[in-house]
């Protein structure tokens, strides 16, 4: 079920939607973890709120239609991170953390190099300006709540 990305689709937090609907944030989690089918009536309910019908929602892969204007209200940064694929359907944190801070480290070094080499000082600034994407990402994903987190789905 894509339900997680058509809320983030939409700009809206799970309690948001939850209110939308009429269904608990509980609820919507459940749904979106996959620890439970949604009922006929929760599925209902949701459509409603997401503006699309049930089979949309139940639909296994999710395709952002770009002349939608879901789409258009996106802010630019969110949707360069889906058009270039650096926000996958299920991105981790921990993983852009990492991501950002070895870009960091090396884009340092790199330029401290750069005193000696000039493609070093070059490359130092592309890795500079790739930790500065990876933030954005961080930033951008943090705010539209849009992290897969696997620990949890494990420990409930």
């Amino acid at each position: 079920m894509i339900l997680k990305q058509l809320r983030l689709s939409r700009h809206l937090s799970q309690e948001q939607l939850a209110i939308l609907a009429g269904l608990s944030v509980r609820t919507i989690q459940r749904i979106e973890n996959g620890h439970c089918t949604a009922s006929l009536e929760s599925l209902k309910s949701l459509a409603a709120a997401l503006e699309v019908d049930i089979n949309t929602l139940n639909a296994e892969t999710f395709a952002m239609d770009k002349t939608s204007t879901h789409w258009q209200q996106l802010p630019t940064g969110l949707k360069w991170l889906f058009q270039f694929n650096i926000l996958s359907l299920r991105p981790q944190r921990q993983v852009a953390v990492r991501v950002e801070f070895i870009s960091q480290l090396s884009g340092f070094v790199f330029c401290l190099l750069g005193l000696v080499n000039e493609a070093a000082l070059a490359g130092g600034l592309l890795l500079l300006a790739n930790a500065w994407l990876f933030r954005l990402h961080i930033v951008l994903a943090d705010r539209y709540q849009a992290w897969f987190e696997p620990e949890a789905e494990q420990t409930e």
